[in-house]
């Protein structure tokens, strides 16, 4: 029997919702099926105003581990354009997450990689395991960055540490995330949950409509998200064709360093 993905929901009696990204036998690995579930739960969401503010996190101690690895295989055997439009539609899943009117959090426990930690950075604010193992991986599986990435880096972080961290892909922790300007605080796992919580209860006292306009101005710039995404995907799907992504796959499986070309 396949194991199906989901997004579970938990509201309380402060106006605070829980999302928790469940694909846990995968440590929430990024797939459409994962993406899906959780764009149909922001379609419950986004016209609910009893909503006061809404927090992300992953199941089994896990935010999310990155890209699947299978996917990226799969879209090595098709077009450039097939997998620009499939590009798209994967970011446009996870990145409902911006649609919503109200504050979102992040809260992140364990690994955040790749892609799973740019959905965290498209929240507006995060909590993360003080431990956690977090990188912007892209480049070191020889794929152009995605999933607003280009975007989201140096929002957060600053134009040149953005940078570094894409060019490098190198781990870094919570305690560093917070010194990079990408977390707000770091706490123990075991607390990043309840802290996240804690916080969104705070932000649900504050008058609602002037939380939602707050978050209007302050919040994403979709324009701007929208453009970055726009290039990502182009540029991925030259990534899908290249031999520095097949030894750079190869290289993630035999837990080794890739050896890339340049081709």
């Amino acid at each position: 029997m396949s194991h199906e993905p989901k997004v579970h929901l938990e509201r309380d009696e402060h106006g605070v919702v829980t999302l928790i990204l469940d694909d846990a036998k995968r440590r929430n690995a990024m797939t459409p099926e994962l993406g899906g579930a959780l764009a149909a739960r922001v379609r419950e969401l986004v016209k609910d105003e009893t909503v006061r503010a809404v927090v992300l996190t992953g199941a089994g101690g896990a935010f999310s581990g990155g890209g699947d690895l299978a996917m990226l295989e799969r879209l090595r055997a098709v077009s450039a354009a097939e997998a620009e439009s499939f590009m798209l539609d994967f970011y446009a899943r996870y990145l409902s997450i911006t649609q919503l009117a109200v504050p979102t959090l992040a809260a992140i426990e364990g690994p955040a990689i790749g892609a799973g930690l740019c959905v965290a950075l498209a929240c507006d604010l995060c909590v993360v395991d003080e431990d956690a193992k977090l990188a912007l991986n892209f480049a070191k599986l020889g794929l152009h960055p995605g999933m607003g990435a280009t975007y989201l880096a140096p929002l957060r972080a600053g134009a040149m540490r953005g940078a570094e961290l894409l060019y490098t892909g190198r781990r870094f922790d919570g305690r560093e995330a917070v010194r990079l300007g990408l977390a707000l605080e770091a706490v123990k796992a075991s607390d990043v949950r309840a802290r996240a919580v804690a916080i969104a209860r705070e932000i649900a006292t504050a008058a609602p409509l002037a939380i939602r306009g707050l978050h209007r101005v302050m919040g994403i710039d979709r324009g701007a998200l929208m453009a970055a995404l726009a290039h990502e995907a182009r540029e991925q799907a030259v990534s899908y064709a290249s031999a520095d992504l097949g030894e750079g796959l190869r290289a993630a499986s035999e837990k080794r360093a890739a050896r890339f070309e340049g081709r």
